[in-house]
């Protein structure tokens, strides 16, 4: 069946085994998201209801009107980590700004949406994801370093908390520190036989709470940081402030590009997982649509989750149906979960993000560093530097950039290679032709420029060093387009430039086989407008029978030799 966007979904075959897959898949990812919830939403100083309002909003939005039949959705650690930089620096603390921000960051997903921009997040190098994806690990690891302590998160995200570092540790809350390493630890080794019946994160929430509550009590509680509100969100109305909104902006775009790539990078997983393939714009829209509602709810924004999604499809969740109940997991629990969730240590959420902020990193890529492309490791390390030490929109940009730089550098060598530059001597190219029987033998006066494969700007200020020494030698060149696939904007003011310097050098062009996107390109631009009408050939016949008269007509404006 074609989408609206002209992407090819499958119809969803609905039976008795596809609800309960759903039903296994949706009541695995509810417990596996549940403690990653109440983390996130602390870490995001939003508190720990917000991390659960916005998985019931974001979760039951984006997989009702998202294309991604098989996707968990909630808060994530690229949105917390983009949410924690929004409420200190972008709101000054104002919650109502900050949740202002995360509805207009849903509203832009939703016109990126509209507008079809979500196929081309597939075209981000892996470089680029790697080096972002790491990054967010590393803050999470540096900021949950204080809970781990016994001190409050710092809101001045991980260069503050490094500063903080001697004066933390100065002052260390041994029974926090215990209660985070043995979080961790059951995060970690959590037996494998016992995983299928009691998720890690699950069972290191459990493990965690049970040490504060019982044994380790002199430690930091959520109920600390703020009371977490009983029953059904209280709904609010975004500010409506015009200068408020306008600087506002740029952290809307962070957040909306963050959640698109986070959501659609997902979607990837998702579909190699199952075989299927989403829509990348339909999905844009229900995470727009989510994240406006978790921003009306006075929930944490969130995006597709990986360790959710991939929960969910090993519990045997395939349609948007485990993604729905879900959400009304949660939202059963958020009823009636809210005296238990103040009891838990702060030390116990940073245990479990410590865990999350490690696997996150992505280690798979690290570990070959010595393997990697020098271009790709830079492309890699400039990312990842970028995201822990600057913000996480610059990271991606220049990220992009540097990747895009790379990449150049390699098409260069790659299109310059398909370039051929030959001599033509005349008794071969000639031979046969009654009308250039007159010619040396011996020399070579035309010389054949094939164009072959494509050409853009990577390689157009290389092609004139390389092809204007070769036209300086012949008196006539020909300019073989008859395999060449593509020429951009750049490549074609080059052919141009390169008939300006053939006339200069008193060289003669011949322009062979243009057709196709190099014809669209070069007569778009009018590069060729200085190359008489009878200079073009079809083929080298064609150029040949040129190629002997303008030699001819050369020959009888020279003046004659003295002594004639």
């Amino acid at each position: 069946m074609a989408s609206a966007s002209g992407i090819s979904v499958p119809r969803i075959h609905y039976s008795l085994d596809t609800l309960r897959g759903d039903i296994f898949g949706g009541i695995t990812s509810a417990v596996v998201g549940l403690p990653i919830a109440l983390a996130f939403g602390v870490a995001s100083g939003l508190g720990a209801a917000a991390g659960l309002y916005g998985a019931i909003a974001v979760g039951f939005f984006a997989a009702v009107f998202g294309g991604t039949r098989s996707q968990i959705s909630g808060p994530t650690a690229p949105m917390s980590v983009a949410m924690a930089v929004i409420v200190t620096v972008h709101a000054d603390g104002d919650l109502t700004k900050a949740l202002t921000i995360a509805m207009m960051a849903g509203l832009l997903q939703i016109l990126l949406g509209v507008l079809r921009i979500g196929r081309f997040v597939s075209y981000t190098p892996y470089s680029v994801t790697s080096g972002f994806m790491s990054g967010i690990g590393v803050i999470i690891i540096l900021i949950q370093t204080l809970p781990a302590l016994g001190w409050a998160v710092t809101t001045g995200g991980p260069l503050k908390a490094i500063r903080s570092w001697p004066d933390v540790l100065g002052d260390v809350n041994f029974e926090a520190l215990g209660i985070a390493m043995i979080t961790l630890l059951a995060g970690i080794f959590w037996p494998s036989q016992l995983r299928k019946y009691l998720p890690p994160t699950l069972a290191a929430l459990i493990v965690g709470t049970a040490v504060g509550v019982l044994w380790l009590t002199n430690t930091p509680v959520i109920g600390d940081i703020g009371p977490v509100p009983r029953g059904l969100p209280d709904f609010g109305l975004p500010t409506f402030d015009p200068g408020f909104l306008a600087t506002a902006a740029q952290a809307a775009i962070t957040l909306a590009l963050l959640g698109s790539i986070d959501s659609l990078l997902t979607s990837l997983i998702a579909d190699s997982m199952t075989r299927t393939q989403h829509n990348p714009n339909k999905e844009l829209v229900g995470q727009g649509i989510g994240n406006v509602a978790a921003g009306l709810s006075g929930g944490l924004p969130g995006a597709g989750a990986t360790p959710g999604t991939v929960v969910n499809l090993r519990a045997g969740g395939r349609t948007p149906m485990s993604g729905v109940l879900r959400a009304v997991i949660l939202l059963a629990l958020v009823l009636g979960l809210g005296p238990l969730a103040e009891e838990i240590p702060q030390a116990v959420l940073a245990g479990i993000l410590m865990k999350v902020g490690w696997d996150i990193i992505d280690w798979r890529f690290l570990t070959r560093l010595l393997r990697v492309q020098r271009e790709h490791l830079l492309v890699m390390l400039i990312t990842l530097g970028m995201t822990v030490f600057l913000d996480l929109v610059s990271a991606v940009a220049i990220g992009l950039i540097a990747a895009g730089m790379a990449s150049a550098r390699q098409f260069e060598r790659l299109q310059l290679d398909s370039v051929v530059s030959v001599p033509l001597l005349d008794r071969s190219f000639f031979s046969g032709d009654e009308s250039a029987q007159d010619v040396d033998a011996f020399s070579a006066r035309v010389g054949l420029v094939a164009l072959r494969g494509s050409f853009t700007v990577a390689s157009s200020n290389k092609l004139i060093s390389t092809i204007s020494m070769d036209i300086r030698e012949h008196e006539v060149v020909i300019l073989d387009f008859s395999e060449t696939v593509y020429v951009d904007d750049s490549a074609a003011l080059v052919v141009e430039q390169l008939v300006d310097n053939a006339a200069e050098q008193d060289t003669e062009v011949i322009v062979m086989g243009l057709k196709g996107a190099a014809l669209e390109a070069v007569e778009g631009l009018n590069a060729l407008e200085r190359v008489p009408e009878d200079r073009f050939a079809a083929g080298i016949d064609e150029a040949r029978a040129i190629s002997a008269r303008l030699l001819a007509a050369r020959e009888s404006r020279s003046p004659a030799p003295a002594g004639a």
